[in-house]
């Protein structure tokens, strides 16, 4: 055997497949043409102005919108209206919002054990320590007891991301999780992602946290009107950017 029909079989797959996809909301054109692979254990940030089609790409990975052109492949299975196929793809891939979406009237725990016992139909107890081992992971296991409202915004995202790891997702979407936050809480929610890249969780983010970018990322995505307009690893997106729409864009968010 080849050394490189050897590699092949070792490399990473495709865990996301976007294939011309399409969406209209009406008759705006909000996503256009849109390939992309992403392999699994890739970390990917999609980055551009605001209303290029960013959080509606990654929305469509999980249904949360519907394209109505071109294929979307999860993990090997392909989204359609069939309600099975998307509960088999939403149980792999956690969503973390710009707003944290945790019930107000449930515990930190309680947020985080409600999935995996009505999804997974895990017993209660198993729950809770799966539970406390991702609020240990996020750094707040001592806020276990305490309610939403009782915590600062940064505590709240680390609490949603949590919630989103005690599904054991195998693929993790942000969609902005740092733009409602205060300046001095947004270290705390990268730092919690940056651990979980670490971990080589498959993650596509859409943020304006260049600094994360250039981190964490194995591939930023610039997209504008639609469009993806360039793909790239940090080092080259950002020094030597070859698109002048690219160009504009870090012209205005780096300085």
């Amino acid at each position: 055997m080849s050394t490189q029909t050897h590699a092949a079989e070792h490399a990473p797959k495709d865990i996301i497949l976007m294939e011309d996809v399409n969406k209209w909301y009406g008759d705006f054109h909000v996503l256009k043409d849109i390939n992309l692979k992403v392999r699994q254990g890739e970390r990917i940030v999609l980055c551009g102005p605001s209303g290029s089609g960013k959080s509606t790409t990654i929305r469509c990975i999980n249904r949360l919108e519907e394209h109505q052109k071109g294929r979307i492949v999860v993990d090997d299975v392909e989204l359609t209206n069939d309600l099975k196929q998307i509960e088999k793809i939403r149980r792999e891939v956690g969503m973390v919002f710009q707003h944290f979406n945790l019930f107000p009237h449930l515990t930190v725990l309680q947020n985080c054990t409600l999935a995996p016992m009505w999804v997974r139909n895990l017993p209660k107890k198993e729950a809770e320590e799966i539970a406390m081992h991702f609020l240990e992971r996020v750094r707040i296991p001592e806020q276990a007891g305490k309610y939403p409202g009782q915590l600062s915004g940064g505590q709240q995202q680390r609490v949603a991301i949590a919630r989103s790891l005690c599904m054991k997702p195998r693929i993790m979407l942000f969609d902005e999780p740092t733009s409602a936050l205060d300046p001095e809480m947004v270290k705390e929610v990268l730092d919690t992602m940056v651990s979980l890249a670490e971990s080589g969780m498959t993650m596509l983010c859409v943020t304006h946290e260049m600094g994360f970018a250039r981190t964490v990322a194995d591939r930023v995505i610039f997209m504008d009107k639609g469009e993806i307009v360039e793909i790239a690893p940090p080092e080259q997106f950002f020094t030597n950017p070859q698109s002048d729409r690219t160009i504009a864009f870090l012209g205005q968010i780096l300085h």
